[in-house]
């Protein structure tokens, strides 16, 4: 249940993709730290719901909202649900992604997963970085969500690293736009990172070569990447700004 008496200095975060692995995380971690949060998910409403029960049992305030962030619509009634709910928004985390089948050349890659890829990891950060525009309250923080795959440029990752690219450069663009409003942006690119996605499908030699890819030789973790998240839209985080932070262990 929400508690409608909370303070109105009380920050309010949407955290898209939130009802599992590193959006989960983020959600906790923003919500230990004091901010009410709008759990996003697509799909998966009980798991959403799971993260808004222990997230209130940990004493936090959270509410799970579905939206598609690929659909105009659904990412205008996202923030519309935010604002009635919490009084408005201060931080917007594009975490919702999705990731391509393994490796796929440009020739092997269908228009379907072009576009399911294009839709959700870059359409999707459009859609709310639009919205935010009048959405988002002075002074706010938004963090989109990159790929440490930019920077490797491995073959057959090109159209997933380039939706992802194409991220990068609208985060350093838009914190341009939003001169004069106090609003920092900027994104987050981690490596592999140990969540059920990243896991799944790959044998154990597979995951012992992407722990011994980093200097730091482990997986990241989901608590990893939301500490990342947490510096940036905290207070210690205000100067950062349009730039992009690779969290992976040193990988590149």
């Amino acid at each position: 249940m929400l508690d409608m008496s909370m303070s109105d200095q009380t920050r309010t975060a949407i955290v898209t993709g939130a009802s599992r692995g590193i959006g989960a995380a983020i959600a906790n971690r923003l919500a230990a730290d004091g901010l009410a949060v709008v759990v996003n998910y697509a799909h998966s409403a009980d798991e959403a719901e799971s993260v808004v029960s222990e997230i209130e049992a940990k004493g936090g305030v959270a509410k799970a909202v579905r939206a598609d962030v690929s659909d105009p619509g659904d990412v205008a009634s996202l923030f519309e649900q935010t604002s009635e709910a919490f009084g408005g928004i201060d931080v917007l985390i594009n975490n919702a992604g999705i990731i391509q089948p393994g490796r796929v050349s440009i020739v092997d890659t269908d228009d379907e997963l072009f576009t399911r890829l294009f839709d959700v990891n870059t359409r999707g950060v459009f859609n709310t970085l639009r919205a935010a525009s009048s959405g988002l309250r002075d002074h706010g923080r938004i963090v989109n969500f990159s790929s440490s795959l930019v920077g490797l440029r491995l073959e057959g990752t090109a159209v997933y690293a380039g939706a992802k690219a194409a991220v990068e450069t609208m985060t350093a663009i838009y914190a341009k736009e939003l001169r004069g409003r106090g609003i920092t942006v900027n994104a987050v690119a981690p490596g592999p990172t140990a969540t059920e996605l990243f896991l799944k499908g790959k044998s154990d030699d597979m995951i012992a070569q992407a722990k011994k890819a980093p200097p730091l030789e482990r997986l990241g973790t989901p608590e990893d990447i939301a500490g990342v998240v947490a510096f940036l839209v905290g207070p210690d985080g205000g100067w950062v700004n349009g730039q992009t932070i690779r969290a992976n262990g040193g990988l590149v």
